[in-house]
């Protein structure tokens, strides 16, 4: 298999970082990082990035508008909730190539301009690549007064946001340590240099001790048993202490507001089930997945579910209140994706084709399977929307729109 030019050079500069460690050996969370991030060569840092419906993978904002003009629904009743706040601040926290950005501000703009007037919005994006993708889509909003800025999170004082921070599929691509049941004993999976061909380089496993104690203590803080005897040798899965790190870093920016995490994942006891036993990394290229992150090095994503169970305790201990678990399909339809859903049925009805033509009834079919697609329990649908808050009590926190009852389509 010949390799691309950027897969040799990051290849040859995580062997030099292998080569300088005293055991010639990295923690898998370190090798995921500088395949992912290195700011030169990583995954995010380059052009490599391809998101999309022809790219390596595509999120809910590329099935059209409606994701992002949902969620801006949202952010206006927070709004309000609030007390109309100004600056109002949203913070959104990786931002892919903008479009949810884009949705949300342009939504902003046109059906809540007194929110808009009051809006300050973040992104905080960690690559370089996508930033410049960003800016690339946002610019062309040609919006007055665009309230818009990047930043990092230590730009963001402590106790300075009133507002919402927010993700969308971020914390499935943080680093992950992997750790392997032997032999009645948790191990962490290391990443070496395999000697092959002159001037190949490949990658191998080996198993050694934790690198750090918090390991086996992060499976006794979530109830996990790995000692029970359920627990099949050679059991592996995956531990993101990445995530713990990142909640309490956006606890303490928040002054009052809420935290929405959407992404795919399992609550603790689901995600750590002993039928588990490969766990859930997968590597995304070109729109197909395999589970060999040792290829393709920083030409594809490599991600992991998410243990939501993780990110409400460590909310809790950090000052934030968990205020519900959903799936998005409820939290879309109860925005008012279901009115959108009713109102293509109607266009596409016997008598609004009488209206409108050929090319216009596909559209109409196209942009309903797209919502459908966004609501799917087996796809997009099934995806986790966490709800944390900090600054308010649980039953201000819990009128928001997107957790009330939604109607049946």
């Amino acid at each position: 298999m010949s390799l691309s030019p950027q897969d040799k050079s990051l290849r040859h500069l995580i062997a030099d970082t292998i080569v300088a460690t005293p055991n010639r050996r990295i923690s898998f969370a370190e090798y995921m990082d500088l395949v992912l991030y290195h700011p030169q060569q990583g995954y995010y840092a380059t052009g490599a990035v391809n998101i999309g419906s022809e790219g390596d993978f595509f999120t809910s904002s590329h099935l059209g508008h409606d994701f992002g003009e949902l969620l801006a629904e949202q952010f206006a009743q927070i709004w309000d909730i609030l007390g109309h706040p100004e600056p109002f601040t949203l913070v959104e926290m990786g931002a892919g190539q903008g479009l949810v950005a884009a949705d949300v501000l342009s939504h902003l703009y046109r059906q809540y301009p007194d929110c808009f007037a009051a809006l300050d919005y973040i992104i905080v994006e960690k690559a370089a690549g996508l930033i410049s993708k960003q800016q690339q889509v946002l610019t062309q909003l040609n919006l007055p007064g665009l309230p818009l800025r990047w930043c990092t999170f230590d730009e963001i004082p402590d106790n300075s946001i009133i507002g919402c921070c927010f993700s969308n599929e971020l914390v499935d691509a943080f680093p992950v340590h992997q750790v392997v049941l032997e032999k009645g004993k948790l191990r962490e999976v290391y990443v070496t240099t395999v000697t092959t061909e002159v001037d190949e380089i490949h990658f191998g496993e080996v198993t050694n001790d934790s690198s750090t104690p918090q390991l086996n203590e992060y499976f006794q803080w979530m109830g996990i048993d790995l000692y029970s005897g359920a627990y099949p040798d050679g059991y592996r899965t995956e531990v993101n202490l990445a995530a713990l790190d990142w909640m309490e870093m956006i606890a303490n920016k928040l002054k009052q507001g809420f935290l929405l995490t959407i992404d795919y994942g399992y609550p603790a006891d689901r995600y750590y089930l002993p039928v588990r036993h490969q766990g859930t990394l997968k590597c995304y290229y070109r729109h197909r997945h395999h589970d060999n992150p040792y290829v393709n090095v920083g030409q594809q994503d490599i991600t992991t579910h998410v243990n939501f169970t993780a990110l409400e305790r460590q909310g809790e201990l950090s000052g934030l209140q968990t205020v519900e678990l959903t799936k998005q399909g409820l939290f879309l339809m109860a925005l008012g994706l279901g009115d959108r859903i009713s109102a293509l049925s109607g266009l596409g009805s016997h008598q609004g084709q009488a209206i409108a033509g050929a090319q216009d009834v596909i559209r109409i079919m196209q942009r309903r399977d797209a919502l459908h697609q966004l609501i799917d329990p087996t796809g997009l649908g099934g995806f986790a929307v966490l709800v944390q808050c900090k600054g308010l009590s649980l039953e201000k926190a819990r009128s928001l729109k997107g957790l009330t009852v939604p109607p049946i389509v």
